[in-house]
């Protein structure tokens, strides 16, 4: 890369030698704004230039598509939402809808703000990384082994984000020196090695647990490497991995990485870093700052909800038809794997068109438990806010549809405690994103597991989560105390029949544990599902919402992956190779 800046971090020093009297020496004082190498190099030093590399997790200073959390790339382009409000509502320099179509252009502004904001986040490693062996005597050796692995976890993730977003990247680590004028980097090289590489040496010398929430440790950089080897196709390494970290990771309390016993407890700022927490992102709240909130959120409520409901804006993010009828269930209990969910009777009923003054009685037949915590939708309780009244809450039905996001929401117990209330919406919250949270783990283990051949392992790890979402205390409950609809799930109770079905198994239960969370289309991608998946969602979500998706086309050999940013492209003097279609 031509050149690269380090905000916020390292700043070159220049030097002015001017000659005083000694009774002038009260005149050398240092520059504002600017530290000194032996601030730098301190113990605190090094830690605040970290915590800066942490700070870009959710996209800090960039756009709300920037954050690692990727509600826009990984759910509303993978079909589990809609960017919602209105047809004009994210226009401008939010323009969402581009990511729902597949209509993704080089000149996007989102795009290129991923890609400045993931480099801004290997920056600031980089720049730890830089300093560390210049360290100073008050930075003991554990100190600097914590420090360099915390750092290299860092860049790995950033780098691990722009390689499943944009996939060929230019890659620069802290040996290139900055300041004096440095070659041209090309992206016409495989970064997989150097992710790998930097997880490993995380996990090598990262501590075990970590005094500090937040903070990587040994088992978040085990099970990210594992992660990784996923997206190789690496199986048989990502088994062994995830074998570690099931059996041995523990987190800061003590307590054995385990599933939380009500699923909710996932999305509630109360019950943040868990023992189902691997790594997130940290929010908090009336700092000073509304950038240390969740605020890539602040858009995704329900709209015009007034004080009945949470923060009163803006319709965005609204989970899809297709999203919503995955949740039903046969009389057992058991998903439709045979994408029978969207056809008839099987449709999840919903108040598309239907005034909130006019009667209507939610769907009786039966559902998954999970999708009442995870959508928002007429007759059902919203949190603690009140029923979901349907279209009063929804901003333009024929371009949203008729559901809410409701994971990432607050409660009204909660309001002005766990929100920001110093800027135009209480929708800056504390609710931490789980980037990677041990249901996600026991997941992708169980997918490991089916490439080794061990299908029943990989059926107890499926049922494992599947049996929390069982808990019958945890399901959404009317005011008198009854379940709010017909729920009803099992466990698989018979082996897999072969490898595809337990292939089929294991992918729907991600499609529903984990909708919403920015995981959807980076599966479907790394399967190699995602033309016939995403092309047979649009052609029934268009039905539907022809405002939002008519024409609409995803492009297989091609929107797999972001355009290289045109801005990049030409301040790279053309040495970068753009993204074939593109």
């Amino acid at each position: 890369m031509k050149k690269i800046i380090l905000k916020g971090t390292i700043v070159t020093l220049a030097l002015t030698m001017v000659t005083f009297a000694c009774k002038d020496k009260f005149l050398d004082v240092p520059a504002t704004g600017q530290l000194a190498s032996n601030q730098l190099t301190s113990k605190a030093g090094l830690e605040g230039i970290l915590l800066a590399s942490y700070s870009q997790l959710n996209g800090r200073g960039f756009s709300r598509a920037t954050s690692s959390y990727n509600w826009v790339r990984g759910s509303v382009s993978g079909g589990e939402a809609n960017k919602g409000s209105n047809s004009g509502d994210g226009g401008g320099n939010t323009n969402f809808s581009t990511f729902q179509r597949y209509e993704i252009l080089p000149t996007n502004g989102d795009i290129n703000d991923k890609w400045k904001g993931m480099y801004e986040g290997i920056s600031r490693a980089n720049a730890v990384l830089r300093t560390l062996p210049s360290a100073g005597t008050d930075v003991s050796d554990a100190d600097k082994k914590r420090i360099a692995g915390e750092a290299r976890f860092l860049r790995a993730h950033y780098y691990f984000e722009l390689k499943r977003s944009f996939n060929m990247v230019p890659y620069v680590d802290e040996t290139v020196d900055y300041g004096s004028g440095i070659e041209l980097v090309k992206n016409d090289v495989d970064i997989w090695p150097k992710i790998e590489a930097d997880f490993k040496f995380a996990q090598d010398n990262l501590p075990e647990t970590q005094a500090a929430a937040g903070r990587a440790n040994k088992w978040a950089a085990m099970a990210y490497l594992a992660k990784t080897f996923l997206y190789e196709k690496k199986f048989a390494e990502a088994k062994a991995l995830f074998d570690q970290v099931i059996a041995s990771g523990q987190t800061a309390n003590g307590k054995k990485y385990a599933l939380v016993a009500n699923y909710t407890d996932v999305f509630n700022a109360t019950k943040d870093n868990n023992e189902e927490s691997v790594f997130a992102i940290q929010a908090a709240v009336n700092t000073g700052d509304v950038s240390n909130s969740a605020q890539e959120l602040d858009l995704n409520f329900p709209y015009n909800t007034g004080s009945n409901g949470p923060a009163g804006c803006c319709g965005f993010f609204a989970p899809s038809f297709e999203l919503a009828n995955s949740f039903r269930v046969d009389a057992k209990g058991l998903p439709l794997l045979d994408g029978s969910y969207n056809v008839g009777a099987n449709q999840l009923k919903n108040d598309q068109g239907i005034d909130s003054k006019a009667a209507f009685t939610p769907d009786a037949g039966p559902v998954d438990p999970r999708l009442d915590w995870s959508i928002g939708r007429r007759g059902i309780p919203y949190l603690d806010w009140m029923v979901h009244p349907g279209l009063d809450w929804i901003r333009d039905q024929s371009y949203a549809g008729p559901f809410s996001p409701k994971k990432f929401v607050f409660y009204r117990s909660q309001d002005k405690s766990l929100t920001d209330g110093s800027s135009w919406t209480d929708g800056y919250s504390a609710i931490n994103y789980n980037i990677i949270r041990y249901a996600d783990v026991l997941l992708m283990a169980a997918e490991a597991e089916i490439e080794a051949g061990t299908l029943e392992k990989a059926r107890t790890y499926i049922n494992q989560v599947r049996t929390r979402a069982a808990n019958a205390d945890a399901w959404v409950k009317t005011a008198d105390g009854k379940n709010a609809a017909n729920y009803v799930i099992s466990t698989y109770t018979t082996p897999f029949a072969d490898k595809t079905a337990a292939l089929n198994a294991v992918r729907f239960e991600r499609k529903l544990e984990l909708s919403g969370e920015g995981h959807r289309f980076f599966d479907l991608v790394r399967w190699g599902v995602a033309a016939p998946v995403l092309n047979a969602f649009l052609s029934y979500e268009s039905q539907r919402l022809p405002l939002g998706y008519s024409g609409a086309k995803f492009t297989a050999g091609k929107d797999e992956y972001f355009p290289i940013p045109q801005v990049q492209m030409d301040q790279q003097q053309g040495i970068f190779k753009q993204n074939p279609g593109y």
